[in-house]
């Protein structure tokens, strides 16, 4: 059984795609690249497929991340471009990496968003950021399945800043960017509870609906606030195994023979 943890993308429109969407468009794509899936057992198998905190509906995302479980081995990067090549344009798979550790969902500690809010000046957002910021706790509700819910958006929020858009309106219109890293807790706190955050300490609101992308997810640098590859410590633990499959290779030579050097030939 081999494991395989894929990063893929969700870009233009495909942002809106939900997640059930998203989970048959991946099921067809794996059987258009024939790939060899472990299934689930019982009367209605499913391929074993596990999914990590998926981003909302709506949000744009660089940064989503998969793991599947193979019957038979195959290449990483050769298995990713087939995937790639099965899948629309804007759901990309970008990486891909065996899994030699455990527990990638618990590396997802916290992401990187990107929020673009046109119509407003970044001076503005920059002033609702400082207010937010300096707030011990900023309540907000959110409508859920059970009805409206209350919580703190302020605790989860690790780092927020606004910036002015790069000279990309052509109309002149203001552009304020603003980058912020949350952290993933319980109930969980979106970019969108950000936004109402804004609005209650600030009175930020947007004149139009504001553009979210994830950048990033994974384990969160409390110090810096930066957010570090979830698929590292897969890479490291591959690149550790090399020397040791080397070394058991050279155990398993026959006594005395020595190696086959390109170019020479016998008499």
């Amino acid at each position: 059984m081999q494991r395989i943890r894929l990063r893929y993308t969700k870009r233009g429109r495909l942002r809106f795609t939900s997640h059930r969407d998203f989970q048959r468009a991946f099921e067809r794509a794996l059987r258009r690249a024939e790939v060899p899936m472990a299934y689930s057992a019982g009367f209605t198998p499913h391929p074993k497929v596990s999914y990590a905190n998926a981003a909302p509906t709506g949000t744009g995302s660089e940064a989503e991340y998969l793991e599947i479980q193979l019957t038979a081995r195959r290449d990483p990067e050769k298995l990713r471009d087939l995937l790639d090549e099965s899948l629309p344009t804007g759901l990309d798979v970008i990486d891909a990496v065996e899994a030699h550790t455990s527990g990638l969902a618990d590396r997802l500690q916290a992401s990187v968003w990107e929020i673009r809010l046109d119509g407003v000046a970044a001076e503005e957002a920059g002033r609702a950021v400082e207010a937010f910021l300096a707030a011990e706790e900023v309540q907000v509700e959110r409508r859920t399945k059970n009805g409206m819910r209350s919580f703190d958006a302020r605790g989860a929020v690790a780092r927020l800043e606004a910036a002015a858009a790069e000279g990309d309106r052509p109309d002149g219109n203001a552009c304020a960017i603003l980058r912020l890293v949350v952290r993933h807790l319980t109930p969980a706190v979106r970019p969108d509870d950000v936004l109402s955050g804004l609005r209650a300490t600030a009175d930020l609101a947007p004149p139009v609906p504001a553009a979210v992308t994830r950048l990033a997810q994974g384990l969160l640098d409390e110090e810096t606030g930066a957010v570090t590859d979830p698929l590292a410590p897969d890479r490291d633990a591959a690149t550790a195994a090399l020397p040791t499959a080397a070394g058991l290779s050279a155990a398993k030579a026959p006594s005395g023979a020595s190696p086959a050097i390109s170019g020479e030939g016998t008499a």
